[in-house]
């Protein structure tokens, strides 16, 4: 009988992300529920000093990968490694993010395994031993509640800043073991030859609390400007909508969409942006979402908690200003 939750941690450049945390503090609170345990799986190399924290959200368990050929993220060598570790545990439930990693990775886990998967979900919970996922459908316009059949393991994905985050808890036990596994280089089918930063060093879209998004009222790039300095003095990241990104204004990596990236921020402020459903459907869980548009019938302000009727080169700055003063 499959037992155990597991959750699949991601790491970019040897650092934890958050939703790796989101993840073991919701599958605490699952696994208590279930009278069963959490073990964090961590792949990467050199990678072993980082699995501890993971036990101060909840894990009871680290199993660590570690080998210079999962450095960086591949399709091949992950789901590999993963297969394997879950062929010879069986547990029953694996959670992973929902960000391009996960996404990518969990489509292929789940192939490889034979089993079905719940994708992009904003809700966990229990019943009868078995996981029920919610996840948004039709853009955001409903919420499907997803069952599983008599089959394990149960893989679902979960949204980042949608799962409360536990209190980290320093004096909490956590067995840290290493993982075996056989990776044969003759099946991988890619290779990474380089990897590019972005310059600034800018929390991602996916992960930041916090978002000032820019669209077609913008009117051109350098008019973007006014945006980043209300993010740096809010500490934000700044995005964009698929028109701005589809004019040059902004890079593919700042799209906030259905066809960009799904963000789930505490505060999304959107600035010329008419609120098409498609860009709602890429901020539609976000906590507070305010909107800053000369058009009142915009369908932004139908989804917004607090909007502003304006035009944004006035109304923008002079709120910069406000916050100035405040700071």
């Amino acid at each position: 009988m499959a037992q155990g939750i597991w959750i699949i941690a991601e790491q970019r450049e040897g650092e934890l992300r958050k939703i790796s945390f989101e993840l073991v503090s919701e599958g605490r609170r699952l696994a208590d529920k279930m009278g069963q345990s959490v073990t964090a799986i961590l792949l990467g190399s050199h990678i072993k000093g980082k699995a501890a924290v993971l036990g101060k959200y909840g894990a009871d368990k680290v199993i660590v990968a570690d080998d210079e050929r999962l450095a960086t993220y591949t399709t091949d060598a992950y789901v590999s490694v993963l297969s394997q570790l879950t062929r010879a545990s069986e547990p029953a439930i694996i959670l992973l993010s929902a960000t391009v990693q996960g996404k990518d990775m969990s489509g292929r886990l789940a192939a490889r395994l034979g089993v079905g998967m719940a994708q992009d979900c904003v809700a966990f919970s229990i019943e009868n031993s078995n996981l029920i996922a919610r996840r948004p459908i039709y853009a955001g316009k409903a919420y499907a509640t997803v069952t599983f059949e008599e089959s394990w393991p149960q893989i679902a994905t979960g949204r980042p800043n949608v799962f409360e985050l536990n209190e980290p808890d320093d004096s909490r036990p956590v067995e840290v073991i290493g993982a075996e596994f056989n990776l044969d280089d003759s099946q991988f089918k890619t290779k990474i030859i380089e990897s590019i930063q972005e310059a600034g060093g800018k929390v991602d879209l996916t992960e930041a609390e916090r978002i000032v998004s820019g669209g077609r009222g913008m009117k051109g790039p350098e008019n973007y400007v006014i945006l980043e300095e209300l993010a740096d003095l809010i500490g934000a990241t700044v995005g964009a909508s698929r028109s701005a990104v589809d004019a040059g204004w902004r890079p593919h990596s700042d799209q906030v969409g259905q066809t960009g990236k799904v963000v789930s921020p505490n505060l999304y402020i959107a600035c010329g942006i008419s609120g098409a459903i498609q860009h709602l459907a890429g901020m539609g869980t976000s906590k507070y979402t305010v909107a800053v548009n000369k058009d009142p019938d915009a369908p932004i302000f139908q989804k917004a908690d607090y909007g502003v009727v304006g035009d944004l080169f006035e109304v923008v700055p002079a709120l910069i200003e406000e916050i100035k003063k405040i700071l």
